[in-house]
């Protein structure tokens, strides 16, 4: 069995760059020191038969070039502030790959991506959120599915940013977890999507000021979902149009 190949991409820049944010970065960069990128990266690199990479969005073509999408088995997908400044050409090309096979694993407020959008074909906004601290909890709503392998029945957050319906995504394919919050709100965090041979899972636990990518089950879930998302050796498909073909069995003349 070879090695999935990983890359974990993160905006990692208005951190950076936005002063109105000074704030929110200080308490970010002591939760994450060097990235959210880098803590789930640092997790997977402890794990058997991974090879994991990272890259952010001031890369030169945001660290997403062909030559970098070639050798990559599964994206993992982190922003937050900067989705619109995310080129287009960078987003066509990385829904071409998902198409091909590549797996995509989209964390937190990822959900508003460009990339995550045009593969759902809707708006992906949520009705309600806040910044509260309020404990969440996970439920698993399909203990069969793969990504729940070696969790408990429910897993609970101590304090996270709240998520509530609506959440205009498409009906998941498979629904694996759902989250209850502590004001009262239900969400459903954890989708799985297929698109052409792509395999593709929403997880929505994450954001820069809570401490979230420690969380041991949180990791878990996320191994589990690059193990799941890997390429599959199924026959090769043509997502651009193909030329007019033979037909397979003789036709009457």
């Amino acid at each position: 069995m070879k090695n999935i190949r990983v890359l974990v991409w993160n905006e990692f820049r208005k951190e950076k760059e936005s002063p109105e944010l000074a704030k929110l970065i200080q308490k970010m960069f002591n939760i994450y020191p060097e990235g959210i990128h880098e803590t789930i990266a640092k997790y997977l690199r402890s794990q058997s038969r991974l090879e994991v990479q990272t890259a952010t969005q001031s890369e030169p073509e945001h660290g997403l070039t062909s030559e970098v999408l070639n050798a990559t088995d599964v994206l993992i997908w982190w922003g937050h502030v900067a989705h619109n400044e995310v080129k287009d050409s960078v987003v066509d090309r990385v829904y071409r790959y998902v198409l091909n096979g590549m797996g995509l694993i989209v964390l937190h407020s990822g959900h508003f991506s460009k990339i995550f959008r045009k593969l759902m074909g809707t708006s992906c906004s949520i009705a309600r959120w806040r910044e509260a601290g309020e404990k969440e909890r996970i439920w698993v709503v399909n203990p069969g599915h793969p990504i729940t392998k070696g969790l408990p029945s429910y897993i609970e957050i101590p304090a996270t940013e709240t998520f509530g319906e609506y959440f205009d995504i498409p009906q998941p394919d498979e629904l694996v977890f759902i989250s209850w919050f502590q004001g009262g709100e239900i969400f459903r965090s954890g989708c799985c999507f297929y698109r052409g041979k792509g395999k593709i899972f929403y997880f929505r636990p994450g954001h820069e000021t809570f401490p979230i990518y420690y969380h041991k089950d949180v990791l878990k879930i996320i191994y589990n979902a690059v193990r799941w998302a890997a390429p599959s050796e199924g026959p090769e498909i043509l997502i651009d149009g193909g030329l007019p073909s033979e037909p397979l069995e003789k036709l009457p003349t």
